[in-house]
């Protein structure tokens, strides 16, 4: 067994290759193998989000405050908020955030497949971000 006392690890600041905006994560857990689950609580100011990816293994979202966005590559802009749970399925292509008013904070989820946890791809566009919620 291990405990992470709180506040023995650093906040983080997220990686503006795969970020928009100003993005903080605290870590959860990286399990080492052969269990292969990382998790981290992802929080974003407004307007900012992730940039578009995929996941080998999938990604579960648990939104813990504020108001969100997310989106499918190909389907509508939904609006997440506390108490959501959000499966995504194994490789497919998607982006989640803040609302452009609202900051959000959800606990991210995925399992790492072959060491991979994610791939990373485009920004989301200014343009795609702004769409209408809903469709």
């Amino acid at each position: 067994m291990k405990i992470h006392a709180a506040g023995s690890r650093p906040t983080n600041r997220a990686p503006q290759d795969y970020f928009t905006g100003t993005v903080w994560q605290d870590p959860i857990i990286a399990t080492e193998a052969p269990a292969r689950l990382a998790s981290t609580r992802v929080s974003f100011e407004p307007g900012a989000r992730t940039a578009w990816h995929t996941h080998p293994l999938g990604q579960t979202l648990y939104v813990l405050s504020g108001v969100g966005r997310i989106q499918t590559e190909g389907g509508p802009i939904l609006e997440i908020k506390p108490g959501d749970t959000v499966w995504i399925p194994p490789g497919e292509k998607h982006w989640h955030g803040a609302s452009p008013t609202n900051a959000m904070t959800h606990i991210a989820m995925q399992e790492a497949l072959d060491g991979s946890f994610a791939t990373w791809m485009e920004q989301v566009s200014d343009a795609d971000y702004a769409g209408k919620v809903g469709g």
